[in-house]
């Protein structure tokens, strides 16, 4: 176990410099076995789903269910998640598509994605950096519950009143993979680990559940450019503008919540509960809506998003640190830091 534990912590401190590798190894290959990604696409979309799966999973065997009923009495965090998806995203999307895109399509595509919040790995990543995990559940699912409902309305005024179809099903699916299933069975696994070893089993487990986050999410990015590389490479002007738009959103909403969410009183905990949430995007649920509601040209940009957006929140990530600094107002070593050594 301390052989795991070294590990996890090895990887948790150079976690953007083994992103890099992963970024760089799955696009070199992507590039290289094109044909092949192409044609196995489907069952390489599944792995992601699946290396997603387990970095919520391990999070799930974690989450202490008693935090959950204090958050219910206490939904600052969330009710400013809402806030953050649905009011402060579209304004600055919409300022930064008028400033930065001249196309159309690609406008109306780069306002798809921002208005499909909470990425798949958010809760991972709240996990990662020992943050609010039940924050961030119930965040997750108010706001999941608000994208069918909230993003036509907004979309039939930027698309001038075209016919949108909201692709419940899709949402529907991601939920119970990403969300539920994990839960569940998290749950089942935490009672089972409680009853045969206590309480100290579930504490001796930790750097197990941590590592098999991390390798998820490393597993993830690989995945992810594997089966984008040659795309990536056709479209290079595309994705060097997208990434500067990208680059100015996920600054400026990072920059933006953690100084909103100080000055509102939230802990630390409660900050990383929603932060991840609030910034990242569903860019497969958007894929699948931009195709089906208006062609390919459209989809480019929640296709490419999700390059961007793991690097920024990766570098968030690895500032938790100084982030813990800020909301707790302390100067010495933190118990973040403490439990890590």
């Amino acid at each position: 176990m301390e052989i795991i534990k070294k590990l996890a912590s090895n990887i948790k401190r150079f976690l953007v410099l083994y992103s890099l590798l992963a970024i760089a190894t799955g696009w070199m290959l992507g590039i290289k076995f094109s044909s092949y990604a192409s044609l196995h696409k489907g069952i390489y979309s599944n792995l992601i789903v699946l290396f997603v799966f387990f970095m919520i999973y391990p999070m799930m065997i974690n989450m202490d269910w008693g935090e959950v009923k204090r958050v219910v009495k206490e939904p600052k965090a969330v009710l400013l998640s809402i806030f953050y998806n649905y009011i402060m995203t579209p304004i600055i999307a919409y300022f930064l598509a008028k400033l930065f895109i001249h196309n159309s399509e690609l406008a109306l595509g780069f306002m798809l994605v921002m208005m499909i919040p909470v990425s798949s790995s958010s809760v991972g990543y709240t996990g990662i950096v020992k943050g609010s995990v039940e924050v961030a559940m119930i965040a997750q699912a108010f706001n999941f519950l608000l994208i069918p409902i909230l993003t036509p309305l907004y979309l039939h005024f930027i698309a001038r009143g075209s016919n949108v179809h909201v692709p419940m099903n899709s949402i529907l699916k991601s939920i119970l993979i990403v969300v539920v299933l994990p839960m569940i069975l998290g749950y089942i696994t935490r009672i089972i680990i409680i009853k045969s070893k206590g309480k100290k089993g579930l504490k001796n487990i930790k750097p197990l559940t941590g590592l098999i986050t991390l390798f998820s999410m490393l597993g993830v990015i690989f995945f992810i450019f594997f089966l984008k590389g040659n795309m990536l490479l056709s479209k290079w002007v595309i994705l060097i503008q997208l990434g500067i738009i990208t680059l100015v959103y996920i600054i400026l909403a990072l920059l933006l919540e953690t100084f909103i969410n100080k000055k509102s009183g939230l802990s630390y905990k409660e900050h990383m509960g929603i932060v991840f949430l609030s910034t990242g995007k569903n860019n497969g649920t958007a894929v699948a809506l931009a195709t089906m509601a208006f062609g390919p040209l459209v989809a480019i940009p929640a296709a490419v998003l999700p390059i961007f957006q793991i690097i920024l929140l990766v570098v968030y990530i690895h500032m938790e640190k100084i982030i813990w600094r800020y909301f707790e107002n302390k100067k010495h070593k933190s118990n973040l830091i403490k439990e890590e050594e």
